[in-house]
């Protein structure tokens, strides 16, 4: 096969992964989207692999997270070339990972039956390690792309997200093994054996069946706890509010007021808690007199309980420290409680390297330099515990679970999906909370400025969920469920030990090599 064929099939699989994400949301590619690009790597030295996995990553990542561009040319101010530039930069750093998984399968799968194995243990090794290096970002991972299948994402509240992207990987891996047998063709110079073949459909068709019994089993017995578990009425406002006016000094009184009519409008339907998306009040909540009394006068009004998004500040040792938070509040007795975003969005939020780097701007020029919350902070409210995530926190399995080991019974994401417009960013972004609901049994709750706002129950469904760029309010009443599952308490522990296995492996392999090249 020439090299030109190599890298458009390289770039196929890059395609596939992508249009099984929202927007497309073409799930089923995804079960053989890996198989052009390990067709393209059968018969390469780690080298080649390497430039093959990294065309099939920079496609994907291109293709996946375009709405970048849009996001800093309308709101960061910077001119299309740099915009394209940038994203190109950021697809390539993340197509690495798909190079190194390349990389990796040349080298240690040497035969056939090594291949099979080591294909989803490298593969979630890697989701693993993008997940924390360099701050992480673990957007729309293998697994991600089933959020709509209740059955198979059960196994979420025992391995997370990373054992439904093993099982994917695994797939695509039999698949693999599988069409290299039946068009008798081999890997890295070893057939394929007609057990091996047979053998991974066998192991395939078992993974599916228990993975899918499971999830039905588990259905069943969370549907039991949710219909005997005590329940809250949420409601949820989106005021739709255009990003480019929304830090207008000009426009503050209209926002409080929008956002006050569409909570009056719902107190009919009897809501405990009515939830603002991130940054609702454009202006230092409590601080800034004349907007947040417009604010108070509205909760005092509707007589509910509130939590709204607001930028804060505190003054220690003459320094200002600003927060991105999530205010709880009671028509009596105000301020309950406050949440300070805990992961920041680097050149967003904050700078990384500013000390070292200060010639580096950020990307968005409306927001300011925030610090850190306390990872796994909750609100009390009434008798039960809130766990607040704002924004793209949500994306960390590790910050809801350490909420709900903290006792949250509910998770709240608020959000301010404004920057990403029409593009599949807002959806991509709502299908990964689906996860963290599931992961740890708990109603997760979804307040979006201009949406997707939502409702997720304990099992994954989605119980509501609003239009994009529409003003919406919805109360739905969800179950609070204190159970804590395998994987609030374990963790990642799977991907943690499929790491450990290909550091094991690799560590053998650079002995392997030292004897070999002592030897001659």
């Amino acid at each position: 096969m020439t090299q030109t064929k190599k890298m458009l099939l390289a770039a196929v699989s890059g395609l596939l992964l992508t249009g099984a994400f929202p927007k497309i949301g073409w799930d089923w590619l995804i079960w053989f989207a890996l198989l052009p690009l390990l067709y393209a790597l059968k018969d390469l030295p780690a080298r080649s692999a390497f430039r093959m996995g990294f065309i099939t990553g920079l496609i994907h990542f291109l293709s996946l997270l375009y709405w970048l561009v849009p996001v800093m040319r309308t709101y960061g101010y910077l001119p299309a070339y740099l915009s394209v530039t940038i994203l190109f930069l950021f697809a390539a750093v993340l197509a690495v990972f798909t190079a190194a998984f390349s990389a990796g399968l040349a080298i240690f799968g040497r035969n056939s039956f090594r291949c099979l194995l080591i294909i989803p243990l490298l593969w979630v090794a890697l989701e693993y390690v993008r997940s924390f290096i360099f701050s992480g970002f673990p957007w729309e991972l293998l697994g991600y792309s089933q959020f709509n299948r209740l059955q198979l994402i059960q196994i979420s509240d025992i391995f997370g997200v990373y054992g439904l992207s093993a099982l994917i990987a695994f797939a695509n891996a039999t698949l693999f093994i599988s069409l290299l047998y039946f068009i008798k063709r081999r890997w890295q110079d070893t057939p394929i054996s007609n057990r091996l073949a047979v053998g991974s459909i066998i192991a395939l068709i078992v993974a599916i069946v228990l993975t899918w019994s499971y999830g039905h089993w588990r259905l069943k017995t969370i549907d039991k706890r949710i219909a005997t578990s005590p329940i809250a009425r949420i409601a949820v406002v989106q005021g739709n509010i255009d990003q480019a006016i929304k830090w207008n000094p000009a426009f503050q009184i209209d926002t409080v007021q929008k956002y006050n009519r569409l909570s009056s409008s719902i107190i009919e339907q009897g809501p405990d808690l009515i939830v603002w998306p991130e940054s609702a009040t454009p202006f230092y909540f409590l601080y800034d007199i004349k907007p947040s009394e417009l604010v108070l006068d509205g909760i005092q009004q509707t007589a509910k309980d509130y939590l709204i998004g607001s930028p804060s500040f505190v003054r220690k040792d003459e320094v200002v420290h600003y927060f991105n938070s999530a205010y709880l509040i009671s028509p009596k007795t105000k301020t309950m409680g406050k949440y300070d975003k805990t992961h920041l969005v680097p050149f967003g939020e904050y700078v990384p390297l500013k000390k070292w780097l200060p010639f580096l701007g950020k990307i968005v020029a409306q927001v300011g330099d925030f610090k850190s919350g306390k990872k796994g902070n909750t609100l009390s409210w009434k008798n039960q515990r809130i766990g607040v995530q704002i924004c793209y926190e949500i994306i960390f399995p590790g910050l809801s679970r350490a909420m709900v080991r903290n006792d949250a019974s509910l998770l709240i994401n608020i959000t301010n999906d404004a920057w990403f417009g029409k593009t599949s960013g807002p959806y991509q972004h709502f299908s990964m909370t689906v996860f963290r609901a599931v992961e740890n049994r708990r109603s997760l709750v979804r307040a979006a400025n201009t949406g997707i706002s939502g409702f997720i129950d304990p099992a994954g469904r989605v119980l509501a969920s609003t239009a994009l760029l529409k003003e919406a309010a919805v109360t739905q009443t969800v179950p609070l469920l204190k159970e804590k599952t395998v994987y609030t308490n374990i963790g990642d522990l799977f991907a943690q030990v499929c790491l450990a296995v290909v550091l094991l492996v690799t560590l053998l392999e650079i002995v392997r090599w030292g004897i070999k090249r002592k030897n001659g």
